[in-house]
């Protein structure tokens, strides 16, 4: 059976630990005890880890050993236009679970008025979601969250292979898009628009910069589910 991941701020002397609310999550519900054996990770490396304190509200490990790294197949930047906060919630979770390195939050045209600036209140949680997502599923590094950015900075984006999700009628299908060889190095970056999709601006604003706009078929998906459907076609891809 697999050993639970537990993140930390850092590893010091052989020894690591977590306080407040998180420790007591971990003694309380987890039945975190002395003498367990966990993985943790200080978002650098890796270790095998044995608690050596497990109080209410304080938990100390002490490293056993490094553990070899756990790369991810390929490297994926989800840039995710503004949705209603719980299904992008939903959307970071399930992002963090399906490999993605990174997640900026898109403030475009048709996003719900006012929810690029609510967005600022709710990037601590926003983390939460995705390093208690990440422990879950056992990541070795968690993905990293970036401040909200306004679609017309987009198009400057320019690493690896940008592909715009669109519905648009005669769009390309993503897996075709998908370059070959594939290697672990690359990168791709994921555009997805909001509930009512992308304007004409946009898109021409994201063509003329050399996005790709690709499809995920001829039904109409919701925003939070297109970007799951796109980050599992490009993960299965780079197996």
């Amino acid at each position: 059976m697999a050993r639970r991941l537990f993140f930390v701020e850092e590893v010091h002397s052989g020894r690591a630990e977590i306080k407040g609310d998180e420790a007591g999550h971990l003694t309380r519900v987890l039945r975190v005890e002395k003498g367990h054996r966990y993985e943790i990770s200080d978002n650098q490396q890796l270790y095998l880890a044995e608690v050596e304190v497990a109080r209410k509200e304080h938990v100390v490990f002490q490293v056993l050993e490094k553990l070899p790294p756990r790369p991810l197949p390929v490297r994926v930047h989800l840039l995710a236009a503004l949705i209603k906060f719980d299904h992008f919630e939903w959307m970071l979770e399930k992002a963090t679970e399906l490999g993605v390195e990174r997640v900026t939050p898109i403030a475009a045209t048709r996003s719900e008025h006012g929810l690029d600036k609510a967005a600022f209140k709710r990037s601590e949680r926003w983390r939460k979601i995705l390093k208690e997502s990440a422990q879950q599923c056992r990541r070795a590094h968690l993905p990293a969250l970036g401040p909200v950015a306004s679609w017309k900075h987009v198009p400057a984006v320019e690493e690896g292979l940008r592909l715009l999700l669109d519905e648009a009628p005669g769009t390309s299908p993503l897996l075709r898009a998908l370059p070959t060889p594939r290697l672990a190095s690359d990168c791709v970056q994921l555009l997805v628009g909001p509930e009512g999709g992308w304007t004409d601006d946009e898109r021409a604003a994201f063509g003329a910069a050399g996005w790709q706009a690709v499809s995920l078929g001829p039904l109409v998906l919701r925003a939070e589910t297109a970007a799951i459907s796109g980050l599992s076609i490009i993960g299965a891809a780079w197996l």
